[in-house]
């Protein structure tokens, strides 16, 4: 809905980035965090953007913080409002921009969890059967570890961007950036026995045609869907989507892969990313030293 003579101008903020070619998830982000940040505003007395100063920014992270929110909340709050005040200084609708100096709290460097032998195992060698979502389930699980993409990546992976010929897979990431990746053979198999024996068993009048994965309604795959489906197909535990990504890249680098070929694989922007499954080698590796060293 437009929003008629708005002095924060957020109908103007979010066509530039659709123009942009922000994600959907970023848009919706953006928008979400703005839409707070002028809602709390109003309630101290602030009608518009040339009113706040970067103490007014700071106030709200904390009250923001007092809520329940969650570091990494508060980062990327803080990176919706730096957008958007820049982009206000850069039509010239303010002067200056208060969210410049804007600090953010620390991130604690956390190692990410991997799925271990046993689980990994029984997700990707038992029998769960052969109709039509179990070919799904296998095909899901295999591109999940066996490329190591993003759910989002998995979700928007589209018929034409699988070669079977050459075992690759065209990948959308991050900021609408395009990558290949490779997948092994038994992902490859699992994926053309979903599309030769199942996908159009399960497909719709109205389903997506260009959609490698659909759920159950027909639509194409969501986040939600694959999390069900590890959380179906677990029998111990719990394994996040996210988990098999990670621990694609720690099999990688214990495998001998050159860190900068990981970092291409994994579509990250920055090496320092990449180098946090470094570590998390390097903590697996002691803990089997304790655990079987004499000496441990």
């Amino acid at each position: 809905m437009k929003r008629a003579n708005d002095p924060w101008q957020r109908d103007g903020f979010s066509s530039t980035l659709g123009v942009a070619n922000r994600s959907p998830a970023t848009m919706r982000a953006y928008a979400s965090d703005l839409d707070q940040f002028v809602d709390w505003a109003h309630l101290q007395g602030i009608d518009h953007p040339a009113s706040t100063t970067v103490k007014t920014l700071r106030e709200y992270l904390a009250y923001m913080t007092t809520k329940g929110d969650q570091r990494t909340s508060i980062v990327r709050r803080r990176a919706s409002l730096r957008s958007y005040f820049s982009w206000l200084v850069e039509r010239g609708f303010i002067d200056e921009n208060p969210a410049a100096r804007l600090s953010a709290p620390r991130l604690a460097t956390q190692l990410p969890k991997i799925v271990v032998r046993e689980q990994l195992d029984h997700l990707l060698d038992e029998d769960w059967g052969d109709d039509e979502w179990a070919t799904l389930d296998r095909a899901v699980c295999e591109v999940l570890y066996g490329a190591g993409l993003r759910v989002s990546e998995l979700c928007g992976l589209d018929v034409d961007g699988v070669d079977f010929t050459q075992g690759l897979l065209r990948v959308m990431g991050k900021g609408r950036k395009e990558r290949i990746v490779p997948l092994h053979q038994r992902g490859l198999d699992a994926v053309r026995l979903w599309l030769e024996d199942a996908r159009d068993e399960v497909a719709r009048p109205d389903s997506p045609k260009d959609a490698l994965f659909y759920n159950r309604r027909g639509n194409r795959l969501g986040s939600r869907d694959v999390r069900r489906i590890l959380d179906n197909r677990v029998v111990r535990g719990h394994i996040h989507p996210h988990a098999l990504r990670h621990t694609y890249a720690t099999h990688l680098l214990e495998g001998g892969a050159d860190l900068r070929v990981v970092q291409e694989l994994l579509g990250h922007e920055s090496l320092t990313t990449t180098q946090l499954y470094t570590h998390v080698s390097k903590s697996r590796l002691q803990k089997v030293h304790r655990q079987t060293h004499p000496r441990g």
